[in-house]
């Protein structure tokens, strides 16, 4: 089903099912030892797609599967892991430069409130839309995790007025800001990535630090190479048809966009991220809808 102004999900459907897959990865990729996201796993094992839950325990044979073999899934892996790396690092980076406080938008199963070594005083707020947000707190009490800063959630969809309602939850919009856009961009419609930075433009301060990720292909994305990839999921169970989540054509370049706004960005490959993380870098798909990712960090100048 296509997107909708006001569709709704949950963890198990929809656009909520790109964040479990994604945390399935995550799980795998922990055991590499370049990422420790130790909360990924009973995360996916609470939402309790059967699918994500086998791969993580390693009962999926990918051989099997059409456009799936063994080797596509581990660069897959390999590439969850250098995307949640140099994530993690920006955050770091930030908080080591004296940053205080961290808003993770549209955070869904982003467990990094309770795995990063943030420093005294810090608060993280997470957005998302109110069930997603419910489902994660309640699982991670549920196995005695506890935050490693404040964290202060906001149970909103970003369609709606998140910022008047993280300034609500205690955001202080005249101290720096570290902002993670991660996995979100191509599932907004090319106005509402705008807003959004307009938005993240209009809250921060300079000082304040931004970190997303840029996909040139979703401007010619081919529908029916992407449904056709995502094809042997939907025949286990797994509700993700990508045509129909993301919004494909023209938009505007982020690092334009941000640099317009006043913002001093730097970008990385997904490939150059393989290359310093070490891992060897995958050969190009001929039949990748999306193509190259590039990972956007910045700083907001005077």
């Amino acid at each position: 089903m296509a997107r909708t102004h006001n569709d709704t999900w949950d963890l198990a459907s929809s656009v909520g099912a790109t964040a479990t897959m994604i945390a399935a990865g995550r799980a795998m990729a922990t055991n590499h030892g370049l990422i420790d996201d130790p909360f990924a796993e009973p995360l996916v094992r609470a939402v309790g797609l059967e699918f994500f839950v086998k791969m993580i325990d390693g009962d999926i044979d990918f051989s099997a599967f059409e456009n799936a073999s063994p080797e596509r899934m581990q660069a897959i892996i390999d590439g969850i892991a250098v995307r949640t790396r140099f994530f993690d690092d920006y955050l770091v980076h930030a908080m080591n430069a004296g940053v205080r406080q961290a808003v993770i938008l549209a955070s869904g199963l982003d467990s990094r409130a309770y795995r990063l070594p943030w420093p005294a005083g810090t608060v993280v707020y997470e957005i998302d839309q109110p069930q997603v947000i419910d489902f994660k707190t309640t699982t991670l009490a549920g196995v005695g995790a506890e935050p490693t800063a404040t964290r202060r959630t906001v149970s909103i969809d970003l369609r709606a007025d998140w910022p008047t309602a993280l300034r609500a939850a205690g955001l202080d919009a005249t101290a720096p800001t570290a902002w993670v856009a991660e996995g979100l961009l191509i599932y907004l419609p090319p106005e509402a990535q705008d807003r959004l930075f307009d938005d993240i433009t209009a809250l921060s301060v300079p000082g304040s630090t931004i970190a997303t990720e840029y996909v040139p292909g979703i401007k010619d994305f081919d529908a029916e190479k992407a449904r056709e990839l995502s094809r042997p999921l939907r025949e286990q169970g797994v509700d993700i048809d990508m045509p129909s989540l993301v919004y494909a054509g023209e938009r505007n370049h982020v690092v334009d966009y941000l640099a317009a706004k006043g913002w001093g960005v730097s970008t990385a490959s997904r490939a150059e991220l393989f290359v310093h993380n070490g891992f060897n870098v995958p050969a190009p798909e001929d039949d990748d809808p999306l193509g190259e990712i590039f990972y956007v960090s910045g700083t907001l100048g005077s």
